[in-house]
């Protein structure tokens, strides 16, 4: 990662002492991230209740601007051109540089149909298993680190050669064990789990995306 990219994770725990603990697996997490965006991997995110609602906002700060312009490549502006000229100029002003990322807990459709017809806790692992590649990144997010859906789903991510990052509270869980890195924030209660959740996932968002739109 660049200098100023590491520095994202040193201003958050400056913002939130308490994180302290959780710089060695903030720094991984942050890492692990660029690298797979560097190699064309995307991110897959889930969890449930305001974990869900969790997973789709990283998704929301991944796949547009966040704190920097993101600028469409030059290739892109080209190939509009000479496709649709009349467009390119909207196109260009509007679209920002995007980095890959779907959350699983919106697909309503799907998760209906499959827990109604197969696992209910198996929704999760079902988009994994279609979806997921090596070199591609699942953030897992569980207060207790034990929800069923959500740990079948980095199971099959680790069947499948998918790093796993896992979001959790003090103690981590099942999900501690079994990820690749697991960042724990320092609190036991679940809302106060999840109001350290945020800045932790704001501060990996912008890491990355300071690693590919910053200077």
């Amino acid at each position: 990662m660049k200098i100023s990219t590491a520095k994202k994770i040193d201003e958050l725990i400056e913002r939130y002492p308490a994180l302290e603990i959780c710089r060695e697996s903030l720094n991984a997490a942050a890492e692990k991230i660029c690298a797979s965006f560097k190699g064309g991997g995307k991110l897959m995110t889930c969890g449930n209740g305001g974990s869900a609602a969790d997973a789709q906002h990283i998704v929301g700060e991944l796949m547009k601007g966040f704190l920097l312009p993101r600028e469409i490549g030059s290739d892109f502006v080209r190939r509009a051109e000479k496709f649709f000229p009349d467009e390119t100029g909207y196109f260009r002003e509007n679209l920002q540089g995007a980095l890959p990322a779907i959350s699983l807990v919106g697909e309503n459709a799907l998760n209906t149909a499959f827990a109604n017809d197969k696992a209910p806790d198996l929704i999760f692992a079902q988009q994994v298993f279609g979806l997921g590649k090596r070199g591609d990144i699942l953030l897992a997010i569980s207060t207790s680190g034990n929800s069923d859906n959500v740990v079948y789903a980095v199971e099959v991510a680790k069947i499948l050669g998918v790093t796993t990052i896992s979001l959790t509270g003090r103690h981590g869980g099942k999900l501690k064990h079994i990820s690749d890195v697991t960042i724990c924030a320092p609190a036991d209660e679940t809302f106060k789990i999840q109001e350290l959740h945020l800045p932790i996932y704001h501060a990996l968002c912008i890491a990355a995306e300071n690693e590919f739109f910053g200077e």
